[in-house]
């Protein structure tokens, strides 16, 4: 373990002694796709299939919809009340997965069985989410334990990270129904084995000893419903799979089992860790700083080419790869992480805002001169590129909400841009603000800059000129 190459305030790092073990079984399975109003009952007024949803983030409820059929939403209003919708199918041991989308300020939810209920919320940039704020859980009412208490009417999430209303959030829930004898009496409870939100556990194994208030029956059974809860806001969802599994004996995966303890490093206040890090495409970034900070919002920097490639809300980093047994270097995001793009130079001099984006840092003077940390020990990158010296600096925002990046340029001849995002969509929503790939996450821009939304080769560019100084939030 090689500690000179991280840089950590005392008492940040923490080794857990957790063993995770996969709560999915082998098991006979079929699988269903919930992709039509035909597969729910009655569907009310408020429900309809749409082609594309967007969001506003300033008015809370506001939902953009297009003409299609992808989309399942929920749309109520003052005048029109919504009310849940059931699916036909009715389930217990399950899978199941999906994408959402909440309004700004919405509330939502989804029962298992139509009685265990899973909390859908806006909780962007909450920092310490309760069982009432997204991927909270429900659980009975127990008057034996004190008021407030863990249990008492529901379990938080482990950590947040919610995204932005307008942006998918993907949910992923694995469900074991409660048992019953032959003479209908329950033997085990219902359990939710896991939950993962964005790609990020936010619960193990809760046991539920009954349903939650507000449940379509206070009786438990075998089996019952999807139940979506539509008379609370605004909420759109796609991509809605069930996989269904038989009774059988179920049996953890060995393989599973003999994970080795995971070692985390959490970020109470700003932290910085240099790693490899992998990226889609089977590619690893070498030479990468990882920078944590305290609202739980993280990003990881490239320095061979001045870029910002990652970005995650939650739990800072997992560095089992680097430091169990030999290591390979590598660590990885905890929480949810967004993909920015795949490494390129930031910052290049182009003949016009049309001039192609160079495809490596060949010719292009970039000379990289590393990281000084400012006050509050957050990087502040440096390196040299057509003559002109950059600093490069990040940190988030007040609120949880994203990042703020900060790019300055003194010196140099000719003028530069700056490759803020690259998608095959990139969509000007608001004269400030800019919607990145499928609803994934947003740009706003800052102090007046006027970016070019471009295309080139089949994929959206959005470049900024940069004379002294840009300034943009990252908002996710």
């Amino acid at each position: 373990m090689h500690l000179n190459s991280v840089l950590l305030p005392p008492k940040v790092l923490w080794i857990s002694t957790l063993l995770v073990i996969s709560p999915f079984f082998s098991r006979a399975q079929t699988v269903q796709e919930l992709g039509d109003l035909a597969d729910f009952k009655n569907p009310g007024p408020t429900w309809q299939m749409t082609g594309k949803v967007k969001a506003s983030l300033e008015n809370p409820g506001e939902l953009i919809l297009s003409a299609g059929n992808d989309i399942l939403v929920n749309y109520p209003t003052r005048k029109k009340h919504g009310q849940d919708l059931y699916t036909v199918n009715e389930y217990g041991d399950m899978e199941l997965e999906l994408d959402y989308l909440m309004a700004r300020g919405s509330n939502s939810g989804i029962y298992l069985q139509g009685r265990y209920e899973l909390q859908l919320l806006d909780s962007w940039g909450v920092p310490t989410p309760s069982y009432g704020d997204n991927g909270g859980i429900y659980e009975r009412w127990d008057s034996s334990k004190p008021k407030g208490s863990e249990g008492y009417e529901g379990r938080a999430p482990r950590q947040n990270v919610s995204r932005a209303p307008g942006v998918w959030q993907h949910l992923k829930v694995s469900f074991r129904a409660p048992r019953f004898d032959a003479s209908g009496n329950k033997t085990e409870n219902a359990v939710i084995e896991q939950v993962v939100l964005n790609g990020a556990l936010i619960h193990e194994n809760v046991v539920l000893s009954g349903p939650t208030r507000g449940a379509m029956s206070e009786t438990e059974a075998a089996k019952g419903p999807l139940r979506f809860q539509g008379d609370h806001g605004a909420v759109a969802f796609r991509n809605i799979r069930v996989t269904v599994y038989d009774a059988g004996k179920e049996q953890a995966n060995e393989e599973e089992r003999s994970l080795p303890d995971p070692i985390f490093v959490d970020a109470p206040v700003n932290t910085n860790l240099r790693s490899f890090m992998d990226i889609p495409g089977g590619k690893r970034v070498v030479h990468s700083i990882s920078a944590g900070s305290r609202e739980q919002v993280h990003y990881t920097y490239d320095l061979d080419h001045g870029s910002l490639f990652q970005v995650w809300r939650g739990g800072f980093l997992d560095a089992t790869p680097m430091w169990h047994s030999r290591g390979d270097g590598s660590s990885r995001p905890r929480g949810a992480k967004v993909f920015l793009g795949e490494p390129v130079l930031a910052l290049s001099p182009l003949a016009s805002a049309q001039a192609n984006w160079p495809a490596d840092t060949t010719g292009s003077s970039f000379v990289p001169d590393g990281y000084t940390l400012d006050e509050q020990n957050r990087p502040v990158f440096n390196y040299q590129i057509n003559g002109a010296h950059v600093t490069d600096a990040s940190r988030a925002l007040d609120k949880g909400e994203g990042l703020l990046r900060e790019i300055t340029v003194t010196g140099g001849s000719g003028e530069l841009y700056h490759l803020a995002a690259r998608s095959e969509k990139i969509e000007q929503v608001s004269r400030e603000l800019y919607l990145i790939g499928d609803n994934a996450w947003y740009i706003r821009i800052n102090d007046g800059a006027k970016p070019v939304l471009r295309e080139k080769e089949g994929q959206k560019e959005l470049i900024i000129p940069v004379n002294q100084k840009i300034s943009y939030s990252i908002l996710f």
